[in-house]
């Protein structure tokens, strides 16, 4: 199974459309949701997740779990309750943010340094919502350090989660290199769940180190994906790809297809801050895509930008 990750302020709904109708995904996983002194109300969710007034799946068909961030375990199975009630297919629990704001206020990686609250987070969420509803969790290896690594993915499974996806570095190592997949074997050697590899899967070749080290059977893409968006569909059909300057031929017009969507989302002023993002993803890879950020990148206007992308 190949997962797209919930990266938050990056994989909106816009950008789930666009990467799961021209790659080869199974299931995405929703920027999460905050969860802090409330019930949320329905409005909330759906800022997240239009797709739930669409059977809660991306243009292309592909299903879309709602992930959850929060410390409260009543509440966290209170507002599972409620999404799953508004047609949300499955429940994925946020324990691996590194954002310090996150942090700072008891969610996210920070959840790691206590397993018994985790396992009661997983357990209210899991008693929230009806059996056929899986309930799943992201994590990373620890806060400061691994020593709870196992410890936090044993309290996971043994609370009732169906799935656990696992960001193989710490939260104080952030996004920096390498991710330490050899971990995602030593969990595996604990827990029978189904476990998903996350963490610096760039390229084909990757995916098939990661899968050798980990011994996992299923993946998780996130920077990855928007780097390459073909990258999906190369790791499903075991293609490593036609080379550099083919794939951006193949990318180059989902530029415009991105540029479209965005504009049917987000008003102007928001406009233009998307495609910059995602050009600044593409252009480590590519040198056309650093060349056209370059030029995108002092613009302020849609209407400046729109000839650019049709001349890409």
């Amino acid at each position: 199974m190949l997962l797209l990750a919930p990266m938050e302020g990056v994989a909106d709904h816009s950008m789930r459309a666009l990467l799961t109708e021209h790659g080869h995904f199974d299931l995405c996983i929703s920027e999460f949701v905050r969860v802090s002194n409330t019930l949320l109300p329905e409005r909330v969710f759906k800022r997240y997740l239009p797709e739930l007034d669409h059977g809660c799946q991306t243009p292309s068909g592909c299903p879309v779990h709602v992930q959850l961030l929060g410390s409260d375990p009543q509440l966290m199975g209170e507002n599972a309750q409620r999404v799953v009630e508004m047609g949300a297919p499955g429940i994925d629990i946020n324990f691996g943010c590194p954002a310090k704001m996150v942090n700072r206020h008891g969610g996210g990686a920070q959840l790691l340094q206590e397993p018994e609250l985790v396992a009661r987070i997983v357990s209210a969420v899991r008693r929230a919502v009806p059996d056929p509803i899986p309930v799943s969790a992201k994590m990373r290896l620890g806060y400061e350090d691994t020593c709870l690594a196992l410890d936090n993915a044993c309290a996971i499974e043994s609370a009732g989660a169906s799935a656990l996806t696992v960001h193989a570095r710490t939260k104080v190592q952030g996004y920096r290199p390498p991710a330490h997949w050899e971990w995602l074997a030593r969990i595996k050697e604990v827990v029978s769940l189904p476990l998903v590899a996350n963490g610096d899967i760039w390229s084909y070749d990757d995916y098939l180190r990661c899968a050798q080290v980990s011994g996992c059977e299923h993946f998780m893409l996130g920077r990855g994906a928007l780097r390459n968006p073909l990258l999906s569909r190369q790791i499903q059909q075991r293609n490593p790809g036609l080379g550099r300057e083919q794939e951006w031929q193949q990318i180059r017009p989902l530029l415009l297809d991105f540029y479209k969507v965005t504009c049917a989302s987000y008003p102007e002023r928001y406009l233009c801050q998307r495609i910059k993002q995602w050009l600044s993803f593409l252009a480590p890879g590519y040198e056309p895509a650093q060349e056209l950020f370059n030029q995108i990148k002092p613009l302020h206007s849609s209407q400046q930008i729109l000839p650019l992308l049709e001349a890409a």
